[in-house]
């Protein structure tokens, strides 16, 4: 059954319902039972019926065929895996010796900040990977600095997803240059192949380049406004990282005291490992999943990510385990750490679940087919950028799924262009990716944001309603290339447009915040 524009029903209440009742999970479930018993509205036992599409929906996240869909159930082991390896470095003392080590070096709170962004920026293999490692490994040197929890997810979220999306060496890259590829095929292309076409397209994801600028904009002119403020004032004055009023943050094991003389190496060598391992076995699987010619660029296609961040995390994981054993760690508190470890990452899973589930509702609906139906050639040609961008960004906030996005709207966006202008096909597949990450920034469902969140300790929601205004703001600079972009189809000018308008907000922002809260606060 079509549902058209019913079909965003279930997504705009249950992203209505965390904004004003900030409670996730109930919010997520609302979401899933009214898309449930809208796609069974005929049925005579639609409750009934509903409810064995919910469960037939969960089970199908993680059993396919009678055997095991890796993909889930390998990130969710993996989580578990992350979560035991980040409290057993801190009961061996290596997260408290990493903080007093950075604590001596990096000296003021920009620099941590500036850090961190510098890392998310260098760990670009893939999302998911780049937004668990990076929050854990900056804790330690952000909570000495007392950067909210809030701040150092913002920091995470917003150069994990863009870095992975203009770097054709990554599963994203790999992901969107197959997909380029088959598009420059049925339209007939020739004059650039796939990856060439994805390395001219990196300079107009505006939106991907200007987050990640915007990050070090934020922490080098101390642009907290809004709840970013908020929390970065209580963090400042009272030493609490998180919103306390809300409860411990789900999971957190910030209770876990170090029981050994940690060192620096305790932290580094299984983050190392973990680093060197995954890419190793991406290379491996990858190449083990390749036919044919071998290349660099077929073997991250075809790489198998999830299964590569599990074999990386079990070798990272049995370091981690020979440095406790070394540090003389008690049978009963090393047991303690590994269930402190899992505990800490079963409020993130639960989302996870949560979200997937209301995604394959939502694919039920045909919310994706609805939005991109929305999209037709009979518009101003210039506009045609600005409309993708910000069609694709509503269809990964309503959908979780930038990659969902990439699938339904590159296609499309392409067809378009080859009725319309063939010379308008990169700014206009450069727009849609834009638009997926700047929707999945903003939307609590999307499973990167979700991660970020656990990544650095932060409340789910809080992380949430901050980064919302920032991302925003970045989508503004990105609509200002955009348009020039699709008036002058010339890359230089739209990014001379865009990095104007960027400069511009952070004159006008900074302006603002010190006529609001002073200039004394900004010392």
């Amino acid at each position: 059954m079509e549902h058209g524009a019913l079909s965003l029903i279930p997504p705009i209440l249950a992203l209505l319902m965390v904004m004003f009742t900030r409670r996730v999970l109930l919010s997520l479930g609302v979401g899933i039972i009214v898309g449930a018993l809208m796609i069974n509205q005929t049925q005579d036992m639609m409750i009934n019926e509903s409810l064995n599409l919910i469960i037939s929906i969960v089970t199908g996240i993680f059993v396919v065929d009678g055997g095991i869909n890796t993909w889930e159930f390998y990130i969710i082991l993996f989580l578990l895996i992350l979560g035991i390896i980040a409290s057993l470095v801190t009961l061996t003392g290596g997260a408290r010796a990493f903080g007093e080590w950075a604590l001596k070096r990096v000296k003021t709170r920009t620099g941590a900040q500036f850090v961190a962004g510098l890392l998310g920026i260098l760990i670009f293999i893939d999302d998911y990977f780049n937004s668990l490692t990076v929050g854990n490994v900056s804790r330690p040197f952000s909570d000495r600095h007392q950067i909210s929890r809030a701040k150092l997810a913002y920091i995470v979220d917003s150069t994990a997803a863009p870095m992975c999306v203009i770097a054709p060496v990554s599963s994203w890259g790999a992901y969107i240059i197959t997909i380029i590829g088959s598009i420059l095929v049925t339209h007939g292309v020739s004059q650039y192949g796939a990856l060439q076409a994805f390395l001219l397209m990196a300079p107009m994801n505006f939106y991907a380049i200007f987050a990640i600028l915007f990050v070090f904009a934020v922490a080098y002119f101390k642009l907290d406004f809004g709840s970013m403020r908020t929390h970065e004032q209580r963090a400042l004055e009272t030493g609490e990282l998180v919103d306390k009023s809300k409860g411990a943050v789900p999971g957190g094991n910030d209770d876990m005291k170090p029981l050994g003389n940690g060192r620096v190496g305790d932290l580094l060598w299984p983050i190392a490992t973990l680093i060197v391992a995954t890419v190793i076995f991406m290379i491996t699987t990858g190449i083990q999943g390749t036919e044919g010619e071998k290349s660099i660029l077929a073997t991250f296609e075809n790489t198998d990510v999830a299964a590569a961040l599990v074999y990386g995390g079990l070798v990272s994981l049995a370091v981690t385990v020979v440095i406790t054993i070394l540090r003389k760690i008690p049978v009963k508190q090393f047991s303690l750490g590994i269930w402190s470890g899992i505990k800490s990452m079963l409020p993130a899973i639960y989302i996870l679940v949560f979200a997937w589930t209301i995604i394959e509702i939502i694919g039920e609906l045909g919310t994706g087919e609805y939005l991109a139906s929305l999209v037709n050639e009979h518009i101003q040609i210039g506009y045609l950028p600005v409309l993708l961008f910000v069609i694709a960004g509503f269809m990964a906030f309503s959908t979780g799924t930038s990659w969902g996005t990439f699938g339904i709207m590159l296609p499309i966006a392409a067809d378009i262009a080859a009725v319309t202008d063939i010379n308008m096909l990169l700014p206009v597949l450069a727009a849609v990716l834009a638009g997926a990450i700047f929707g999945d920034h903003c939307s609590p469902i999307s499973d990167t944001t979700i991660l970020s969140s656990a990544g650095a300790g932060s409340h789910h929601i809080d992380h949430v309603l901050t980064q919302l205004p920032y991302a925003l703001i970045v989508a503004f600079i990105s609509i200002v290339g955009f348009l020039v972009l699709g008036f002058t189809t010339n890359v230089f000018l739209a990014l001379l447009a865009a990095a104007a308008a960027f400069v511009a907000v952070i004159f006008i922002v900074n302006a603002c915040i010190r006529g609001i809260y002073g200039k004394a606060e900004q010392q």
